[in-house]
């Protein structure tokens, strides 16, 4: 395979590289595409020194049979036609196409064959939120349909990128220091704070963060009676995002069956143990590949809910894993 990464030098466009070597990607050429900020730096991979090329419109994508791209809605929508001129597959990280009825959105543990029904040769990755959720949804789905999800998720610094992490460091320095800490990325200080705001507040009262978990779920799990209400929080973790998840089904499930069923499921990692205080945690999901669940329990309010704990590096799965994995089933699974 012939693979283009545009966005290189950013937190995903560099978690890309890690993930295309750590899975072992198939790869005979790869090439790295940026804006005029990041062009001409260097990066390795697998022993190679690989210069970032400019992206603009007389960029060459011929011979790329995959291009994993991570720059922005905006880039993304400017540059979608260059990339998949000639034929290559755009899987795209951004929200610019997500919820567009030609575009597949795809989480290959739950939709896997979607991803060959992209007529203008663009794959959307969903929101980081909504693939961490869905993977665990799924295997209760096959259990009995879901009718109502209500979702509250504990967002990392690094779902607002690289610049971010940075921005939580300094303010924990500067208030260790007794100096005021430095608000840029964030609507308030994030140190030793939680902040109810994530992305930009719609006609609603929710944000748009919570409108994509809302619109993406139904798209990716085909149900769109399927009612989704989320509240999103950041918090001062670095990375991996946490999600405390309410799920009321057609019928009631028992916590065995539910146990059972992600105990099995593709991309999960259970535990599940309270009592011995071993519950997923963000600072042991950092940097790992599974969905974990915990805290599976009935939901003391509903009869027919569920309740369960769910945490994820949403960097590597909420982000490059995720659309590396949609390119190597295609691979494995060729039409």
């Amino acid at each position: 395979m012939n693979v283009a990464i545009v966005g290189a030098s950013g937190a995903v466009g560099q978690e890309f590289l890690q993930v295309l070597s750590d899975t072992k990607f198939p790869i005979d050429t790869i090439r790295l595409f940026g804006s005029q900020r990041s062009c001409g730096r260097t990066y390795s991979f697998n022993g190679q020194e690989i210069k970032v090329e400019l992206l603009d419109s007389e960029s060459d994508f011929s011979g790329i049979d995959f291009a994993f791209v991570s720059a922005g809605a905006s880039v993304s929508r400017e540059y979608a036609e260059v990339i998949t001129r000639h034929g290559a597959v755009m899987i795209d990280n951004s929200s610019a196409f997500r919820m567009d009825a030609d575009v597949p959105l795809v989480v290959p543990e739950v939709n896997p064959e979607d991803a060959f029904n992209a007529p203008r040769g663009i794959i959307a990755n969903p929101n980081c939120t909504t693939i961490q959720m869905v993977v665990s949804l799924k295997p209760i789905d096959r259990l009995s349909r879901i009718r109502r999800v209500h979702v509250a998720t504990y967002q990392a610094a690094s779902g607002a990128g690289a610049s971010a992490m940075d921005e939580l460091v300094d303010q924990h320095a500067a208030l260790s220091k007794g100096e005021s800490a430095h608000v840029e990325k964030f609507a308030h200080q994030l140190a030793y704070n939680v902040i109810p705001h994530i992305d930009v507040f719609t006609d609603n009262g929710y944000t748009r963060e919570e409108m994509k978990m809302h619109h993406e779920t139904k798209k990716i799990m085909h149900a769109p009676d399927l009612e989704v209400s989320a509240t999103c929080v950041r918090v001062p973790v670095m990375r991996a995002h946490s999600e405390a998840i309410w799920v009321e089904t057609e019928r009631p499930l028992t916590v065995d069956e539910v146990r059972s069923a992600f105990a099995t499921a593709p991309g999960i990692e259970l535990i599940d143990s309270p009592a011995e205080k071993q519950y997923p945690m963000p600072l042991h999901a950092a940097g790992t590949d599974p969905v974990f669940v915990g805290r599976i329990r009935q939901d003391i309010a509903n009869p027919n809910g569920i309740s369960f704990w769910s945490v994820s590096d949403q960097i590597r799965k909420g982000a490059a894993l995720n659309a590396v994995q949609i390119a190597l089933y295609m691979i494995n699974n060729p039409r």
